[in-house]
Formats: C-alpha cells, sequence, structure tokens
C-alpha cells in the first residue's frame, strides 16, 4: 500500500471530462466550516472560497478590501471538513495583478497554508503571464470573464459585460488566451448568454456561469443567495431555493419569546 494519501475526491482532469461528456459541473461558494459539513455531504463537485466573503461574511460593500489572510483564514476552514468537492480559492484584489513574483509567492502560500487544491485569478491577457507562470509551478488556476468584481471601479459598476461588438471580441480572444496559458476552467460572470456560449464551443476547458445562461458548462452561486439569507437581495441571474433568511429570523423570534417568558429551559433542558 503507497505510503502517500489518495484524495478520493474530483480533480481538475475529471472536471475536463466532464466538458468533454456534456456532463454539468455544480459550483457553490463556502467560506466556513458549517457550512462546508453539509457541502461535503451533498453533490456539489466544486466549492469556491470566494473573496465575495467580504460581502457576506465580513459586511464591506465591495471585495475590494478583503486580504490574503482572510482568504486563508476562511479557506483553511473549509478545507478541514471538504474533501470530495474540488477547493478552488479566489485569490483577492493586489494579491497577484502588480507582478508574476507577487502571484507565484501568494498562491503558493494559500495553497500551502489551506490545503486547498486551486486558486482563481480574475483578468484577461493582462494576468495571462501569471496565470502561466502559476501553471508551470503545479498551481492549478481557474479563469473569471465578464464582470469581474475587483475591477468594478473601472467596469463602472456591476453590469453585464461583453454586449458591444469590440467587448464581445475581446473577451473571446481573452478566453483563448487563458485556456492557451493554462486554466483549468473559466468563469463567466454577467455575460450574454449567446456570447458565454460561444466561448463555452471555442475553448476546451469547461466555462462556469454566473449570469451567463445555460450554454456554459457549469454554473456557480453565492451559497447565501441561493438559500435565500437576503430577501433584498433579487438580482435576475439568481435563484432562490430556500428562504433560510425567514426561517432563521422566526426562530431567533421564537427563541426570544420563549426566553422572556420563561417557558425556556423547561425541565427537559436541565441537568
Amino acid at each position: 500500500m503507497s505510503r502517500y494519501a489518495i484524495r478520493d475526491s474530483i480533480t481538475t482532469a475529471q472536471l475536463l471530462k466532464r466538458k468533454q461528456a456534456g456532463e454539468k459541473i455544480s459550483v457553490v461558494t463556502c467560506y466556513d466550516s458549517a457550512f462546508g459539513r453539509i457541502v461535503e455531504e451533498s453533490p456539489v463537485d466544486v466549492v469556491l472560497v470566494g473573496d465575495s466573503l467580504g460581502n457576506v461574511m465580513l459586511g464591506f460593500d465591495s471585495t475590494l478590501p478583503v486580504t490574503v489572510e482572510q482568504m486563508i483564514h476562511h479557506a483553511s476552514a473549509v478545507t478541514r471538513v471538504v474533501h470530495r468537492p474540488l477547493v478552488v480559492v479566489d485569490m483577492p484584489f493586489m494579491s497577484y495583478q502588480v507582478s508574476v513574483e507577487d502571484a507565484l509567492r501568494n498562491c503558493g502560500r494559500v495553497l500551502k497554508e489551506t490545503s486547498a487544491q486551486a486558486v482563481k485569478l480574475e483578468g484577461g491577457r493582462r494576468i495571462a503571464p501569471q496565470v502561466k507562470a502559476l501553471v508551470d509551478a503545479g498551481i492549478p488556476v481557474m479563469g473569471h470573464l465578464g464582470l469581474t468584481p475587483q475591477s468594478v471601479h473601472t467596469l463602472g459598476g456591476y453590469k453585464v459585460q461583453g454586449k458591444g461588438v469590440d467587448a464581445r471580441n475581446t473577451m473571446i480572444e481573452d478566453a483563448l488566451i487563458l485556456t492557451e496559458a493554462g486554466i483549468f476552467a473559466l468563469v463567466l460572470e454577467m455575460v450574454p448568454a449567446e456570447l458565454a456560449a460561444e466561448i463555452t464551443l471555442k475553448i476546451a476547458v469547461p466555462t462556469i456561469g454566473i449570469g451567463a445562461g445555460a450554454g456554459c458548462d457549469g454554473q456557480v452561486l453565492v451559497m447565501h443567495d441561493l438559500l435565500g439569507f437576503d430577501q433584498d437581495f433579487n438580482p435576475k441571474f439568481l435563484k432562490k431555493y430556500a428562504n433560510l433568511g425567514a426561517v432563521i429570523g422566526e426562530a431567533l423570534t421564537k427563541y426570544d419569546k420563549e426566553v422572556k417568558s420563561g417557558s425556556f429551559p423547561a425541565s427537559k433542558n436541565e441537568f
């Protein structure tokens, strides 16, 4: 028996086979071990420890303030309990854009300190040298085009990308360049469905859509969004599969009422 442990889980190679076989890929964000345990028991294929944790967990109004240390903190909590799905960690703003050296140092640190299997970088041809260097160093990279939240100020807000002819052609070219650089998958966020479907056909690696239509090879949603934590957040691309915000609110109200009335704890809750 080998002294090396074999991880019985989803791999980047398996995702490629899914695309080739026409099988869809499910991706969900996760930021802690409480939800990680639930995801581990689900059939979901990929866990993304997104820098969206800045909005969802830390209360920021964008992803820009998130640090490498915060990503490591949350990703480590996830990987302690998530073993079957592939775990991908978002690299935060300015942790890879400045230079290849920064990218190698920070991405290497994330994989070493979290036990995740891959990283995700936002951007097109400008980060192709970083992607190639990371892949050459043995670090799997997921790409991200379309609405890239770390560039929200440059893009002029959270809006659909790739609408004009020039923008469309640039995105297709960027997808091909990133594929050539070595990405194993590509997130397409808030992209016209027709364009996303075209990119999906043109590149060899799986596309993962969010607001990019059914033509992508897979889909990703933020965990707290699909579970309905925020009843006021209802973008067009989101489908809520539960209404846990209301359920939790009702539970807390009932708890408060029973504590103040003296009905909790009851005798059966006492030692």
